[in-house]
């Protein structure tokens, strides 16, 4: 891991990190007991107020790395909000809110509210009427909020930015930064992302002073332990491909991956055809339909889960047994977040990749070189 540009090693139990007897009995209920390097390196600075800057492999453990922090400055007895949270889509705000409230098991006082688009915002105003002190939202729902005036920042004091990247290539930088300007007296900003964009950049560098950057590169212990195979096949026979690696694999819970949200209809209506248990999640869908397929999915109900790269960002799911690239993405940062949702919770994990065309071949070349990946060519 790097901090501030200087190679550093960080061994941390979260017992040596002078955190609170209630953040600790939420650690111990949830069998943690070791800080991964990111939570090693922004944990101390957030607690000292200072602005941080990560970037992490996907499934590092980031939302802990600012959410412990910010739960240990929350006053239990606060009625105004302190901590604020910008994530880009509705599913990782919503997972962002279960992982705090779980920290929070123990401090009974310290109130989370969730604030995302396609839930009636009227309902979200009667949470805020009980005054929580950590709001998790999405940057355009947020507006709304400000605009109402149901929502007040002005004493806020720690603000995130989680997917900084993602959500910055979303759009809604604009949103982003005129959130900011109304949190003039904010004490601290991190900015958490795997990836780490000009466009981060850029608003590191008006919003931030002198951050703590911290790099966890995945060449390090706590990269996913994943085995990246290429198969080659005509367009013609994917599906019976898929088919055939989820029966030869043994393969219970798989997240597959379409570029479009058309592909990601029309696989699944084939997939159901043929006897698998299968739904899709993408943009188009009502958040109801994509919250209740998502608990299926978590709840083993479902053994094939397709999705879109915007749907599926930042999903928490730590037991999927493997990842199929149905398209090959078309940005190798798409890549690392797709494979990133297997192999998580140090537990090993798959990623197919369905090949069919020279176009595929050579995109998928170039994200494993740039990437440092090494694959496996097989056939089934």
């Amino acid at each position: 891991m790097e901090i501030n540009g200087m190679e550093v090693e960080l061994d941390l139990r979260y017992s040596e990190m002078h955190l609170s007897e209630g953040i600790m009995k939420a650690l111990a209920q949830k069998g943690f007991s070791q800080a991964t390097p990111v939570q090693a390196g922004a944990i101390p600075c957030f607690k000292d107020w200072k602005d941080v800057i990560a970037k992490a492999p996907t499934g590092s453990g980031k939302t802990f790395a600012f959410g412990i922090p910010m739960v240990e400055h929350t006053d239990p007895e606060g009625t105004a909000v302190t901590g604020l949270i910008l994530a880009p889509t509705r599913e990782l705000a919503l997972q962002i809110q279960d992982e705090l409230r779980q920290l929070c098991a123990f401090l009974p006082g310290i109130r989370v509210a969730c604030l995302y688009g396609g839930q009636p915002i009227d309902r979200q105003i009667n949470l805020l009427k009980k005054h929580p002190q950590i709001v998790v939202a999405t940057p355009g729902r947020l507006m709304d909020h400000m605009k109402r005036r149901t929502v007040r920042l002005d004493k806020v004091e720690t603000v995130v930015l989680d997917e900084a990247d993602r959500m910055l290539d979303m759009g809604f930088i604009k949103d982003v930064t005129r959130i900011l300007k109304q949190i003039p007296h904010r004490r601290n900003l991190g900015m958490f992302s795997a990836t780490i964009s000009r466009e981060v950049m850029d608003i590191s560098w008006v919003y931030q002073r002198d951050p703590v950057e911290i790099v966890v590169r995945p060449v390090q212990e706590d990269r996913p332990q994943i085995h990246q195979y290429r198969i080659k096949v005509d367009r013609g026979g994917k599906v019976d491909l898929l088919i055939a690696i989820l029966e030869k694999e043994q393969l219970d819970r798989v997240i597959v991956f379409c570029n479009t949200k058309n592909t990601t209809d029309r696989l699944t209506g084939l997939l159901q055809m043929k006897g698998v248990s299968a739904q899709c999640i993408h943009g188009d869908l009502g958040q109801k339909v994509r919250e209740k397929v998502l608990s299926t999915f978590r709840a083993g109900q479902l053994r094939v889960l397709v999705a879109t790269d915007v749907a599926a960002r930042g999903l928490d799911i730590d037991d999927v047994d493997a990842v199929i690239n149905y398209d090959i993405p078309e940005e190798g940062e798409y890549y690392v977040h797709r494979i990133g949702r297997t192999g998580r919770a140090k537990h090993q994990g798959a990623a197919y990749n369905l090949i069919s065309s020279v176009t595929d071949d050579v995109r998928l070349d170039g994200i494993l070189r740039n990437n440092k990946y090494d694959i496996t060519t097989i056939t089934l």
